[in-house]
């Protein structure tokens, strides 16, 4: 690094033309001096046959007697060196210069470490890594500090004594220099440190761009041919690639991720393949077999938006973890579900910690309420399009953007999205060819989805992460049991869903509305079963899927409870988020909210208003236009 002793005597950089004499930083090793090169040292031993000198801590020798001139010095004096020679033993020898300190130039030489990534950190060797601190953990041992650079995260160990906080000034979100030992712990590599030095100034500013850059192009999402060609959905794939790259970036800086989303098919058929293309991110990225384990969860919502429970149980999670694990607050990834203004009060409640939210929906949504809360918003309604396309359609294409090798995992996911939900897409039919080519046909897509919605019942707010991916087939290790779980969990569930209808049947309303459609009512807090399975919403669509065969018209139909209605329509256009609006501004003091598709929906009113609630509803209904579109009559005979 210094300038070698024969460009010393002249005039240097700064005009000054005295000889030059550089002043070690105390980190600087062998390979910052130069033979030849002048140094300022200090004494630390004097014996018989000369003194021993320090030019920094790593790079210490002898000053032989001979090269004393007669000259005496004790431990702790100054004295301007000369290198002489360094060994392939390690020793080192010095010469006293012709020099006085006072006489010189003297020009300080910053440390300049041999950097070295995280990936390419190995076992056995004595490393320099410079990263972002990401975590923070106290153990009742050593301090755990999470470095993340361009390649990767790695845990650093830092002992000061046993649950004493190592480096008090280091803090998450600080660019450090951290140097030691790459040893095991756990089967997983873990830095042995020896010293973390917080970054400031110009090298700071440095190391985040290096860092920043790095991360812009390791965060790129991966270049993908979609599974399908389909003109409509090619408006959403710029967004998904942006929100691939900002989930790709937010594993690189080490930020939890959280996943919540709707409890059906289609919402799971979402999830899962992100959740997995994650995982497998997370393990490419994290040292540790479990970081995807401490770093991603997935929890389903049983309400069609992201409820105060939902939000404040996921906000008190995340705090603990912040203070139990020195963990950053999460990023929140909300899946067929949050597009409205029923999401609004929680996402305020987050915007108090500054978590980032992102929303992949395809219920019809309310921009102006909620992207102003959210990082990303991808929704078909924002470019005109619809509910045919499923957020498992579009979560499918957005793990194999995270990880294209999550591909051959995912080719039938779609068809059961689309499927389960009552898809119009008009490439359906591409997408069950392709399920087809992987090993399932049009009978098994129905059988998983409705295996799906048995399951999603059952595991009510819990994730049921094995169950859920052997019955998908996404992740899982045994074809067998996948195929033995669908076939019982969709055998309980037509028999439970039959069971349900031969009980309301004999109650269920009818009337023939002046469009000519027919309108099918049924209360379900009097003469469905409760607290099993199906749960209203199902009870109401597969009522509406029976009516929609038997009469092969267009069919509405209506369940209600004591402060909630499920509505379905088949042939059509109801526009159940804008008829919500209108009843909200109509009946005084009903409370009503809700929303979701063209042709289904929910909506809840307060339960001594029902009867005008349901009556204007009605109303409503009975002005909606027919809309062959619509229909799914030809899908349901198939």
């Amino acid at each position: 690094m210094t300038d070698s002793a024969a460009g010393d005597s002249g005039v240097n950089g700064e005009g000054d033309s005295r000889p030059v004499v550089y002043d070690l930083d105390p980190a600087c090793t062998r390979s910052d001096v130069d033979v030849g090169a002048r140094y300022r040292a200090e004494v630390n031993g004097v014996v018989d046959y000369g003194v021993f000198v320090d030019v920094s801590e790593d790079v210490s020798g002898l000053l032989h007697e001979s090269n004393l001139d007669g000259e005496t010095f004790a431990v702790g004096d100054e004295v301007v060196v000369v290198l002489e020679e360094l060994k392939e033993n390690g020793d080192v020898s010095f010469d006293l210069a012709d020099v006085a300190l006072a006489d010189a130039n003297v020009l300080a030489v910053e440390y300049e470490p041999e950097i070295t990534t995280i990936g390419d950190a190995t076992v056995g060797d004595s490393v320099t890594v410079e990263g972002e601190i990401t975590q923070i953990k106290q153990t009742g041992g050593p301090t755990i500090f999470h470095v993340a650079d361009e390649s990767g995260v790695l845990a650093a160990a830092a002992f000061e004594e046993a649950g004493v906080r190592a480096y008090p000034a280091v803090d998450i979100g600080d660019v450090v220099r951290v140097s030691g030992s790459v040893e095991t712990h756990d089967g997983s590599r873990q830095l042995e440190v020896d010293d973390v030095a917080v970054l400031t100034g110009e090298t700071a500013a440095a190391a985040r761009e290096r860092l920043e850059e790095a991360m812009r192009e390791r965060a790129e999402p991966e270049a993908v041919e979609p599974l399908v060609e389909w003109e409509a959905f090619e408006k959403l794939r710029p967004e998904l690639e942006d929100l691939a790259r900002t989930l790709r970036r937010t594993v690189l800086e080490g930020r939890p991720i959280r996943i919540r989303h709707h409890a059906d098919g289609d919402g799971m058929c979402a999830a899962i393949p992100v959740q997995l293309a994650l995982e497998n991110y997370i393990e490419a990225v994290h040292e540790g077999d479990d970081a995807a384990r401490h770093t991603l969860k997935r929890l389903p919502s049983k309400a069609p938006y992201y409820e105060m429970e939902d939000v404040t149980r996921d906000l008190n999670f995340a705090l603990e973890g912040r203070a139990r694990h020195g963990q950053k607050l999460p990023f929140l990834l909300m899946l067929d579900n949050g597009s409205t203004e029923e999401d609004v009060p929680a996402y305020k409640n987050l915007a108090h910690y500054d978590v980032p939210i992102a929303v992949v929906d395809h219920h019809h949504p309310d921009p102006e309420a909620v992207n102003d809360l959210l990082d990303h918003h991808v929704n078909p309604y924002i470019h005109d399009e619809d509910y045919r396309i499923t957020t498992g359609m579009m979560c499918v294409e957005l793990a194999r953007l995270i990880d294209p090798d999550v591909t051959d995992e995912l080719r039938h996911v779609p068809a059961v999205a689309g499927l389960s939900d009552r898809s119009k897409a008009e490439v359906m039919d591409e997408y069950v060819d392709l399920a087809e080519t992987a090993g399932y046909d049009r009978d098994d897509i129905e059988d998983i989805g409705e295996a799906l919605d048995y399951a999603a019942h059952w595991l009510r707010y819990n994730e049921g992460k094995t169950l859920v991916s052997d019955v998908l087939d996404v992740g899982s290790d045994d074809d067998e049991r996948h195929r033995d779980l669908v076939e019982f969990l969709s055998t309980r569930a037509e028999r439970d869903v039959a069971e349900q209808l031969d009980a309301v049947e004999p109650h269920v309303e009818h009337e023939r509305l002046d469009s000519d459609a027919h309108l099918y009512r049924i209360d379900l807090e009097n003469f469905a079963k409760r607290f099993t399975y199906p749960a209203p919403g199902k009870t109401t669509g597969e009522l509406h899927d029976r009516k929609v065969r038997a009469t092969g018209e267009p069919v509405i139909t209506i369940g209600y409870g004591p402060d909630f209605a499920v509505l379905r329509s088949d042939g059509v256009r109801l526009d159940i988020p804008q008829m919500v609006t209108e009843l909200n501004e109509e009946v005084v003091g009903g409370g009503v909210s809700g929303g979701g598709h063209l042709v289904v929906g929910s909506i809840k009113f307060v339960e001594g208003r029902r009867e005008d609630v349901i009556d204007a509803l009605v109303e409503k209904m009975a002005d909606a236009e027919l809309d062959e579109e619509l229909s799914t009559t030809f899908d349901l005979d198939d």
